[in-house]
């Protein structure tokens, strides 16, 4: 199940997965299935565990390539920009809610529980080429692409 977030009023939505949590009384568990409660096929998984304190990662976006990132333990923000809005404050905290990031959408992941473990699902192999790595170059390309 796919719910779409207005946050505080901007126009760029947000998409989080809830996923079901089955189980019992001893264990809950939450199966993930490549299209059906992900809407892409799988061709990569990675988990990103162990940061240091004040460490931001990503500072890209992609071409092609969508993730669902998935704190599984812990917490972790993120800021995700489409080159026209950016939402400062995204929070990952329950390992029943994953966040879809489309593609050509900046990410910058940061304040890390010293516990978290996000795990991040990639609808292609790893590519290089894929990567934006520059910000500006980035909104370059967005508004190319919107021409």
């Amino acid at each position: 199940c796919i719910i779409q977030k207005l946050i505080q009023g901007k126009k760029m939505k947000i998409k989080f997965i809830n996923f079901e949590i089955k189980g019992d009384e001893r264990v809950s568990l939450i199966a993930i299935e490549e299209l059906k409660n992900i809407p892409f096929e799988i061709k990569r998984v990675y988990y990103i565990f162990n940061t240091k304190p004040n460490v931001r990662r990503g500072f890209h976006a992609h071409k092609n390539l969508k993730q669902v990132a998935i704190c599984v333990k812990g917490s972790c923000k993120f800021l995700l920009d489409n080159g026209k809005e950016r939402i400062d404050e995204i929070v990952l905290n329950k390992p029943n809610k994953g966040l879809l990031i489309e593609e050509m959408i900046w990410r910058e992941m940061y304040d890390f529980s010293e516990d978290c473990v996000l795990l991040v699902l990639a609808s292609e192999f790893y590519d290089e080429s894929d990567y934006i790595r520059d910000y500006e170059e980035f909104v370059r390309m967005v508004e190319g692409v919107k021409k």
